[in-house]
């Protein structure tokens, strides 16, 4: 089966020079797959030539006359910028003209277009961000990153069915253990939002496990977290900012002197698999759930690689059929005729 991917070519820090990059890696790797290239043709086209490509059937052109700007405010984006290469892309999405949509263009305008294009999954009030993020055990899917700064109990029972089903889809986990980011693992710990939260969560029929603080997020113990946008965004960029740092750190002790210089050029196999597991290029892309399709935000300022691994992403959510058990899962049950 082809999966065609519509890929918001003018989006992120880098537009085209990047984009066009990462989607020719893309294709070369996964032969099944198709890219629709949305934006204005002239400056694709021109990206194309220089690296020596052609649009063929496996890579199309699209155009859009309009681009979202990265600090454009969303309703702007939303009411005067129909013609984006973001909005045409959603809407490529949206008439099936492809499986799933990937941008790396301002997060709070693909949020807001996306719900207004795509609209949500039955019985969802608010679509979530989701990515998985490396833990001592494997990897946890937290969410939501960013999308709802302000959410209510049943908003997070919400993420957590959606984050349990990304879980089961993509990890093979039967029942993932679904955890509650808090100030705490007491009962008594916490805002009332996140008590009432872990009511509902206890009453569900996920595998509840309780409070989970910040430092148990890369412990492994859940296959899945939940917090509000707000808390959720400000812990990825600590963890992101923390890895830089250790990073710098390392390369700054191992080249003070000739002795740690030498220590270093021994240990460079061991820094180098250190520096893959929390390269956060390994872990861009992170999934809008509970819209009506497939829909794949990337780090703004990503290069070819870290573009890449979103254009993964997509695709495996596809794959997995992701909308489709999230609907499955949040239908009401059929109502009974009476006897």
């Amino acid at each position: 089966m082809t999966i065609t991917i519509a890929l918001d070519a003018m989006g992120g820090d880098h537009g085209p020079r990047v984009t066009v990059s990462a989607a020719l890696s893309f294709l070369a790797a996964q032969q099944e797959a198709r890219i629709a290239l949305v934006g204005q043709p002239g400056i694709i086209e021109d990206e194309l030539r220089r690296l020596g490509v052609r649009p063929d059937e496996r890579l199309e052109v699209v155009p859009a006359t309009e681009v979202v700007r990265m600090d454009e405010p969303p309703a702007q984006a939303l009411r005067t910028k129909r013609d984006s290469s973001m909005r045409v892309a959603l809407t490529l999405l949206r008439d099936g003209r492809a499986d799933a949509c990937v941008s790396a263009g301002n997060t709070g305008a693909l949020m807001a277009v996306a719900h207004f294009v795509l609209k949500t999954l039955p019985g969802i009030d608010r679509p979530a961000i989701v990515t998985a993020l490396p833990t001592l055990k494997g990897h946890v899917h937290l969410l939501d990153l960013g999308a709802n700064v302000e959410c209510t109990a049943e908003h997070l029972r919400q993420f957590a069915v959606m984050g349990a089903i990304v879980a089961t889809a993509v990890d093979g986990r039967e029942r993932p253990s679904v955890g509650l980011l808090n100030v705490g693992v007491e009962d008594i710990k916490g805002n009332e939002v996140v008590k009432a939260a872990a009511q509902l969560l206890a009453r569900s029929e996920l595998n509840y496990i309780g409070y989970v603080e910040g430092d148990g997020i890369y412990a492994g113990g859940a296959d899945v977290i939940v917090c509000d946008g707000f808390v959720g965004n400000i812990a990825l960029k600590t963890s992101e900012g923390l890895a830089r740092m250790i990073r710098a750190f390392l390369k700054e002790e191992f080249g003070r002197g000739a002795l740690t210089r030498l220590a270093g050029l021994v240990a460079r196999p061991v820094l180098k698999a250190f520096a893959r597991r929390v390269d956060p290029k390994r872990y861009n892309g992170a999934t809008l759930v509970g819209l009506n399709g497939v829909v794949v935000k990337s780090h703004g300022s990503a290069d070819a690689v870290a573009l890449r691994n979103a254009l993964e992403v997509a695709l495996r959510e596809v794959r997995h059929n992701i909308p489709d058990r999230i609907r499955q899962e949040m239908e009401p049950p059929p109502q009974r005729g009476l006897a």
